[in-house]
């Protein structure tokens, strides 16, 4: 009887030591976490004024599902800032992979801009060249800097122009309605871009909205942006959408379209033929704006 109860009061020993040493590695753990928080080191680059965090992942360490922290990075006012977020990680033909992320934390369709920066920024790291070949979501592109610095980014061709009620509808990588528009300055981008993103006509994934001014040959384009939700000072797929709507409403050969947008110039080039647009680039600056430590 009495080892039984030696026994019973060893155990209930041994349970709060395991107890108590449990506590403990909590606790030193929550402490480590608030004494040495994991910091993400991030690059900041813009290509007319549509800004991006760049993440190098080819470490794999990002965690990609986290829809919280995506959208807390890009957030102006608790987070770094952009309109989107992007991943370099490695590929095994090409130079590397472009994942591409909205502002609000979901991973998207491919962002011409995007891939311009991502170009600049794998230059930038040693990872590729003035020439690099990647992967992005739409399949395989192509980027040559040129003399000047600007970043010359191959789109994806288009097959089809889709004329609708409000404009015209086309995949450049992504969906992007056109309207032409005589003056886009008296235009609500915001309001009405918003209606027809959630026109059931585009449903159930929208469409991002360009408003495009045709003025003797070149065009001022303001877009709308699924993911963003608000308009932002350039969009290198909707820019892409709109000259070549341009180029089908004017009956114009191959050639290209110098472009302004909110943030900046572009300029589109491609060959026609019908509404078959290939040789499709999109030229403007991709430029390097800081980067910097951010703890997680």
């Amino acid at each position: 009887m009495l080892c039984g109860l030696h026994f019973a009061y060893f155990n209930s020993l041994a349970g709060r030591f395991l107890a108590c040493r449990m506590d403990f590695l909590i606790f030193t753990t929550e402490l480590l976490v608030i004494l040495f928080p994991m910091e993400l080191h991030f690059f900041k680059y813009q290509g007319a004024g549509n800004d991006f965090v760049i993440v190098d992942n080819r470490s794999l360490t990002f965690d990609a599902d986290n829809t919280s922290l995506v959208a807390g990075l890009c957030d102006r006012r608790f987070g770094v800032g952009a309109d989107g977020l992007m991943l370099l990680q490695e590929h095994p033909q090409y130079d590397f992979e472009m994942r591409y992320f909205n502002s609000d934390g979901r991973e998207a369709s491919m962002c011409g801009n995007g891939g311009r920066c991502m170009a600049a920024f794998a230059r930038r790291m040693g990872i590729a060249g003035d020439h690099t070949r990647f992967m992005a979501v739409d399949g395989l592109h192509e980027a040559v800097t040129e003399p000047d610095g600007d970043v010359n980014l191959r789109m994806a061709d288009v097959e089809v122009i889709e004329k609708t009620g409000e404009g015209y509808f086309l995949n450049t990588g992504s969906p992007h309605l056109v309207c032409f528009t005589e003056s886009p300055d008296a235009i609500d981008v915001e309001k009405e871009g918003r209606a027809l993103r959630h026109h059931a006509r585009y449903a159930p994934g929208g469409t991002n909205v360009n408003f495009v001014q045709l003025d003797k040959g070149a065009l001022t384009v303001y877009t709308y942006e699924r993911g963003v939700e608000a308009e932002t000072l350039a969009c290198g797929t909707g820019i892409t959408a709109s000259a070549l709507c341009a180029a089908l409403v004017t009956d114009s050969p191959s050639g290209f379209f110098p472009v302004t947008a909110r943030g900046g110039h572009l300029r589109v080039s491609y060959r026609r033929d019908g509404e078959r647009f290939t040789d499709i680039w999109l030229k403007g600056p991709a430029l390097y704006v800081f980067h910097g430590y951010i703890s997680l």
